[in-house]
């Protein structure tokens, strides 16, 4: 019963948390007149990272990062690694390593299939690549630096869950690409993480505290991802704020170029 109850509460935990603080998400985008076509659109740089925004996923991992000392929380661990596994042991199941990208690749199938989501092909490729680098390289690090023992005991590599953290990292993609359409996107997405999570419990690979502090990390990246693309675009495009200049390769006869474009206010 504690299985059942656990694998629908965390999804509907965080999906709920989540859209709460949707509609205190960065600012309103700015349009690119003629460019829109090929760039899409920007979004304006925000100074400062909304900490409303970050609060969630720190929470999350500060609670991973506590399971690792904390006498009752390491309990919790061991509690629910006897509940999930130990007590009615089990083949494992491999799904998990296939689900954790499924909100992903969701979100191209759901441009594919012409419904659109907030920005074009390669902004949202850029988004989710610089999501990836920056969870990749947390997580790898954090783990080399606290040597955590997974629950089967095969290697001190299971602080925080990496599945976890690409799962949520795609979940939060997939919200935030659609939260416009509607919310059902979102829960879509942290359903199919919150399973990824619950699996990697169910195969005796992580503990609670491990999945936990994944699902922060993957949502903490992402959303760091959509805060630094539009300055780093901005960089690289050379668009400001008293017009937008785009510089771009070309490529005719055989003869290499740039273009340049300016849009005047």
């Amino acid at each position: 019963m504690l299985k059942k109850v656990f694998s629908f509460l965390l999804p509907a935990i965080v999906l709920c948390c989540q859209y709460s603080t949707a509609q205190q998400s960065l600012p309103t985008t700015l349009a690119l007149s003629e460019t829109d076509s090929v760039y899409g659109y920007v979004q304006p740089p925000s100074k400062h990272l909304d900490g409303r925004l970050i609060a969630i996923p720190v929470t999350f991992i500060a609670y991973g990062a506590a399971s690792l000392k904390l006498g009752d929380l390491k309990k919790l661990n061991t509690h629910m690694n006897n509940e999930i596994f130990l007590e009615s042991r089990h083949k494992p199941l491999h799904f998990d390593n296939y689900l954790q990208y499924a909100p992903a690749a969701m979100v191209y199938g759901l441009n594919l299939a012409g419904v659109k989501g907030k920005n074009n092909f390669i902004d949202r490729t850029m988004i989710y690549g610089i999501s990836n680098a920056i969870l990749g390289a947390t997580v790898m690090t954090t783990k080399h630096f606290t040597h955590e023992w997974r629950p089967d005991g095969s290697n001190q590599m299971s602080f925080p869950s990496g599945h976890t953290a690409t799962a949520f990292a795609a979940a939060e993609f997939m919200r935030r690409e659609y939260q416009d359409k509607s919310v059902w996107y979102g829960v879509a997405g942290y359903a199919m993480a919150a399973t990824t999570g619950y699996m990697r419990m169910y195969n005796n690979r992580h503990w609670f505290g491990d999945v936990v502090a994944g699902a922060g990390v993957g949502i903490l990246s992402t959303d760091l991802a959509y805060f630094l693309y539009p300055k780093m675009k901005r960089i690289f495009t050379g668009i400001r704020d008293n017009g937008a200049t785009v510089v771009t390769p070309t490529y005719q006869d055989g003869a290499v170029g740039l273009s340049l474009v300016h849009m005047f206010k």
